[in-house]
């Protein structure tokens, strides 16, 4: 008898073959979570960051699956914070059979901002009914214009007007109630004797003597607590940002136009309509292929259509030598079909999607058997990019299309975890194949979540309301995350004006033409597109679309900044009034305005609006267009055109602008006039690298020191970059 059948009966072997498979199926932590006994005592890990453990926490939560590790040497530059600012012995902890709540105090006047990505929401204690707080629910949604909180980014940290911010590890579809709660032990409500008499008023939320922060966690019985330091709310998300593994830097092609083409068109088609676009001199950078490349889809194959799509390669190579970055549109869910489909399969949840497998993507099987098929279709092609679409849930739908919340994953995840985190981890599998090549690159997404700055991906949205879009740039800084109010057709010429306005101060430039055969700029009405009916006057149009294109090519190097500035201290390049002025009440409920940089504040119009109200906070402001000088703290009316955006520069900057380019070539190279904008300009730092590789980020790069003093001024190179100039400073002059 062989030896091993004298020891191994087959219950031993049993035993030995669920060992060997969970050794196996191992969830990809992909920077890790540091391990800690069972405490609540605050624990400081980083300069101004203390953690909090409470109970025991789930294993599968945003710190498991980090996309980068946490910034300590950034983190180290920042003026530490000496003492947490937030009483730990104030915070209380409780389990139930439900979950898990924590309870964290609040002032009277605190306002709370963050949470994810809102289109809809902003000062989050702030409800229809006034100051009164609110329920935030994080949830995953592609209908993110509610009032419930759900987002395409839903994350769970919160930044307070107080000057601190609070993190809570976990990926559960948790709420928070911010200052709409009242314990019994800590609080009393305020209440009238007199008679209601609506229901409005009777139902309304009463006005607390004290605040109290409550955070429902369903189903987990701990978590981990985060607290960022301030002393400002800046600081906080600085803190936060860095913690997540700094902020991303978009290669210099990413900072153009992106033009997603028509969906039906072949190659032959989206051939030809490219070469119009560049016919008509517009500038665009990036090119959109939508679902019609591949062979299925709804679910995908990942694999060409050959029949509108003969010769891959060959379109690929048409496309580039116009000078296109290309970007391919997939979502995960895998057809049938797929030549990946039966290998795929073990490593899928248990449910289907438009009868798709839905992949496992903290797995390194379901990575590595995903990317194995889109290497072949699209990165051994050398794609620049990926459109990664329907990775979010419709939590409150009665017809929802994606996967229960009782849907199991090999990893051991459930359908509620995997729905939180889906997008995250689907946009680290697809980063992989250019991380490995040391290339950067500039993709779109429609769902993520917490500790998502490092990575090169930008939320979009299906749905369509202006203001909303303009609120969520307002927004999108608090959490680190960014976002493309992507314009397609309009209502009105003005409204496209308006909307492309938006677009070019965002984070991607993005024109979605996806559902018309032609520009918009040549027919504005859907249904008079489809049929090729264009505007009289579309000559005339295209001429103000091409400038208005051509004035976001001119803030390119300016825009640069912004991000290698995100990257290295963690200050978003997009970021809401009350950021950088704190103190200014008035800023609290501002989010029709932001912040693009240090020294642009723009202010969007929207179609049907002759004039609007901008409110410019202290100091001395100068009008980009007129240059006109302009007190802050200040509410002014201005009736800035539909083919002019409100945009304001404050005083004491430099503003280096760029002749515009149509696009970014490996050798372009900027010529810029610096603009001295008021008394005494702070200096301005250029950065040069060449800009689509990683190596800025290991130090091959040049800052450019641009310096005014009166008549004086200088551009100092220094840096470890020998690669073609990035920029040539052709003059200066007087703002």
């Amino acid at each position: 008898m062989p030896l091993f059948q004298t020891w191994l009966n087959p219950a031993t072997a049993i035993r030995l073959l669920l060992l060997c498979v969970a050794l196996w199926v191992t969830p990809i932590a992909v920077h890790g979570k540091e391990s800690d006994s069972s405490t609540n005592q605050a624990k400081p890990i980083a300069p101004g960051i203390w953690r909090l453990h409470f109970g025991n926490p789930e294993r599968f939560t945003p710190t498991f699956f980090r996309s980068a590790d946490m910034d300590k040497v950034g983190l180290k530059k920042m003026a530490s914070g000496q003492t947490m600012p937030v009483d730990a012995a104030k915070i209380s902890f409780q389990v139930s059979d439900r979950g898990c709540s924590l309870q964290l105090p609040m002032t009277s006047s605190e306002s709370i901002y963050g949470f994810g990505l809102h289109t809809e929401l902003f000062d989050m204690t702030r409800s229809e009914h006034g100051q009164t707080g609110r329920r935030v629910s994080l949830k995953p949604s592609d209908s993110p214009e509610n009032e419930l909180g759900e987002s395409h980014a839903p994350a769970p940290f919160y930044v307070s007007s107080e000057g601190y911010g609070i993190f809570v590890d976990t990926a559960r579809f948790a709420s928070f109630h911010t200052g709409n709660v009242a314990p019994v032990r800590k609080t009393m409500e305020t209440t009238s004797s007199e008679a209601q008499t609506s229901t409005a008023e009777l139902y309304r939320a009463r006005i607390q003597r004290a605040k109290t922060m409550l955070v429902d966690v369903p189903t987990a019985k701990g978590v981990d607590v985060y607290v960022f330091a301030g002393p400002t709310m800046l600081e906080a998300v600085e803190r936060y940002i860095l913690f997540s593994g700094g902020g991303t830097v978009p290669p210099l092609w990413g900072l153009g136009v992106q033009y997603r083409g028509y969906t039906k068109y072949g190659a032959a088609e989206t051939l030809a309509l490219a070469a119009r676009i560049r016919a008509a001199r517009m500038p665009c950078d990036a090119w959109g292929v939508e679902p019609g490349w591949q062979s299925k889809v709804y679910s995908s194959s990942f694999v060409w259509d050959t029949n509108r799509f003969p010769d891959p390669n060959g379109f690929l190579q048409e496309m580039r030598a116009m000078q296109y970055k290309m970007n391919f549109w997939e979502h995960a869910f895998t057809h049938p079909t797929s030549p990946i489909y039966d290998e795929l399969k073990p490593w899928s949840g248990d449910y289907l999607v438009w009868n798709g497998l839905v992949p496992d993507f903290s797995t390194t099987q379901a990575r590595r058997i995903f990317l194995k098929q889109n290497d072949s279709a699209l990165f051994n092609r050398k794609v620049e990019s990926v459109k990664l679409d329907e990775c979010d849930y419709q939590p409150e739908s009665a017809t929802p299309w994606s996967f229960p919340l009782a849907a199991k994953f090999p990893s051991g995840m459930d359908g509620e975890v995997m729905h939180s985190l889906f997008g995250l981890l689907y946009q680290q599998t697809m980063w992989e194949p250019y991380q490995k090549k040391n290339m950067r690159t500039w993709g779109l997404v429609r769902n993520s979540h917490a500790l998502a700055s490092p990575l090169p991906y930008v939320l979009y949205s299906d749905s369509y309301d202006a203001r909303c879009y303009t609120r969520g740039l307002a927004n999108a800084g608090f959490s680190g995350l960014l976002w493309a109010p992507e314009v397609r057709t309009a209502g009105s010429i003005a409204d496209f004006y308006r909307r492309l306005e938006t677009v070019i101060f965002s984070h991607d430039a993005l024109i979605n033409a996806w559902f018309i055969p032609n520009p918009p700029w040549d027919q504005v009405d859907r249904k008079k597109n489809e049929h090729s009916e264009f505007m009289p006057d579309r000559q005339a149009v295209a001429d103000n679309v091409r400038q208005l294109l051509r004035l976001r090519m001119s803030f390119i190097p300016y825009f640069y900044t912004a991000f290698n500035e995100y990257h290295s201290t963690g200050k978003p390049p997009i970021r809401a009034l009350i950021l950088d002025w704190p103190a200014d009440a008035k800023t609290r409920q501002i989010d029709d305005e932001f912040m693009f940089g240090d020294s642009l504040l723009v202010a969007p119009m929207f179609a049907g609006e002759t004039n609007r109200a901008v409110y410019l906070p202290p100091g001395s402001w100068y009008d980009f267009w007129t240059h006109a000088r302009i007190t802050g703290e200040n509410t002014i009316e201005v009736t800035n055109s539909v083919e002019q955006i409100p945009l304001f520069v404050k005083n004491g900057a430099l503003l280096p602008l760029a002749e515009p380019v149509e696009f970014v070539k490996p050798d372009t190279c900027f010529d810029v006039t610096v603009n001295m904008v008021g008394e005494r300009p702070a200096d301005f730092t250029l950065y040069e690298d060449d800009g689509v590789s990683t190596a800025f980020a290991r130090g091959e790069q040049n800052q450019i020191k641009l310096r005014a003093n009166g008549d004086k001024h200088s551009a100092q190179r220094s840096g470890n970059y020998r690669g073609p100039e990035r920029y040539k400073i052709n003059g200066w002059k007087t703002f």
